[in-house]
């Protein structure tokens, strides 16, 4: 784990590196800072890191590619300030959400210049012109697919049931789609094989499903201060996440189930419930199950260092802490 972690930090400073030069902060400045607020702020870069892994996987070049993998990391943060904006969430990442520094106007702008720069920036990566189209094709998709999951998640808060179907087709699109893509288009701008390609977005969009219940689990078990934002906010937002769903199908009563301002001791036993019902357990086994899936996809690749990377990668999708 520790050669992973070693990887993905050096991939995470070649993207933060081509940010710098892809995206600058150009006038109006306040609009560009806005844009670059969470992308400045960190995290793992997972997203971009699949796709550099999945184009050496295929014998692609790495530094041809970058581009695109940029591409892929501005369309995450583009979803991550709209959803602060619809969740009204406040922090991110540990700082002030977009939203709250420079109103939800200027977080709508921000976001809508990150998904108008992940296009023309995509366009910079090094590849057969047919290649470049069918990636864009399918970022376009994605990015409508990401908004049909995001509809649904809002969509769980209204009603008072959900199946566990329903919930898995709204991750396999809000989080799994984009994970899937990021593989593709590493795999098809390297000019890979259409099964390798195929079995390289199956992959990537199970595992991103994996990593969406994991982070439903860590919203109720990480401490706040790892989280960077309150933990049980799923909680308090009435979240149709895997957990509850399961919870209720087996009658447990969590009575701060949508309750904005519980207390942290309320938030505490609604936790005791969960783990009594055992739904916590149950969610991890399904994420272990989509991992061990999205595995098995990567058959048609031949043995390489990137390939045993990304089966770490998986793995680590469900054992990090945060």
């Amino acid at each position: 784990m520790l050669i992973l972690e070693e990887e993905l930090l050096r991939r995470a400073g070649m993207i933060s590196g081509a940010i710098e030069e892809l995206l600058p902060v150009v006038p109006p400045r306040e609009l560009y800072a806005a844009g670059r607020h969470l992308v400045d702020a960190g995290g793992k870069r997972l997203r971009p890191s699949m796709l550099l892994m999945a184009a050496e996987a295929v014998g692609g070049d790495l530094r041809a590619v970058v581009p695109a993998a940029v591409s892929i990391e501005l369309v995450h943060n583009f979803t991550l300030i709209h959803d602060d904006i619809m969740d009204n969430a406040e922090t991110r990442r540990g700082r002030p959400a977009v939203h709250v520094k420079w109103d939800e106007a200027g977080a709508i702008l921000a976001g809508d210049t990150l998904y108008s720069k992940a296009f023309e920036i995509l366009t910079v990566a090094e590849a057969r012109p047919e290649e470049m189209v069918a990636s864009v094709k399918m970022l376009a998709k994605t990015c409508a697919a990401i908004c049909e999951g995001q509809w649904l998640d809002m969509e769980f808060e209204r009603r008072d049931e959900v199946t566990e179907a329903e919930y898995l087709e709204m991750i396999e699109k809000k989080t799994g789609v984009l994970y899937g893509a990021a593989a593709w288009m590493g795999a098809r701008l390297s000019g890979a094989a259409e099964k390798e390609a195929d079995g390289l977005e199956r992959f990537g969009r199970l595992v991103g499903m994996a990593f969406q219940i994991q982070d439903d689990v860590l919203d109720l078990t990480a401490p706040a201060k790892v989280l960077g934002k309150p933990r049980g906010g799923d909680l308090a937002e009435g979240k149709k996440t895997l957990i509850m769903i399961h919870a209720m199908a087996r009658g447990a009563r969590i009575e701060i189930f949508g309750k904005k301002n519980a207390s942290q001791e309320e938030i505490e036993a609604a936790l005791d419930a969960l783990r009594g019902s055992g739904s916590i357990d149950y969610a991890r086994r399904k994420a272990v199950g989509l991992v061990e899936e999205g595995k098995a996809a990567l058959a048609p690749l031949p043995e390489s260092e990137a390939k045993a990377l990304l089966l770490e990668l998986a793995d680590y999708m469900i054992s990090r802490s945060y």
